[in-house]
Order: structure tokens, then C-alpha cells, then sequence
């Protein structure tokens, strides 16, 4: 897969991707949020006699879903002041 086909768009100020921009950027953030939910019901009660089994079970999806964000952006990601284009032109 290319950039030519992004599923996240760069935010135009700060560092990193913004809302998706394709459906398949919605199904990755459909299935974090699941996942992460599945975790609070499922893990809750377990949290704090287990809280390293707890910060793992939210850091692999995050993790996950930070990843496939990079990687399916339009452009690389770095610190942006809200240039229009990704030369830096304002």
C-alpha cells in the first residue's frame, strides 16, 4: 500500500494524523474503541490487583492503532504550524 490511497489525514497543527479520511480508517478506529471497552468491562475488576495486565492490555491496541495510523497517512508526520501543503509553503 501507498500514500497514495491514505485512510488518515495530518493534522494541519500539531504532530501526528487527525479523524480518518477513508472508510477504512473508521473500521481501525471502530475496532480500538471496541477493543478498548472490551478491556474496561472485561479487565476492570482485575485492574488493580493486576494493573501491569491492565496497562498492556491499553498499550497493545494503542499502540496498534497508532502504528496503522502512521502508516497509512497522507503525509509523514512532524510538527505542523498549519502550512496548506506538506513542502511547507504557508
Amino acid at each position: 500500500m501507498t500514500r497514495s490511497d491514505p485512510w488518515f489525514r495530518v493534522k494541519a497543527y500539531g504532530f501526528g494524523a487527525g479523524l480518518p479520511c477513508r472508510w477504512q480508517g473508521w473500521v481501525v478506529l471502530a475496532i480500538y474503541l471496541v477493543a478498548i471497552v472490551m478491556v474496561a468491562v472485561f479487565a476492570g475488576p482485575y485492574s488493580v490487583s493486576h494493573p501491569i495486565h491492565y496497562a498492556v492490555a491499553i498499550f497493545i491496541p494503542t499502540a496498534l492503532v497508532l502504528l496503522i495510523s502512521w502508516w497509512k497517512s497522507d503525509a509523514p508526520w512532524r510538527w505542523r504550524w498549519g502550512e496548506t501543503k506538506d513542502d511547507g509553503n504557508r
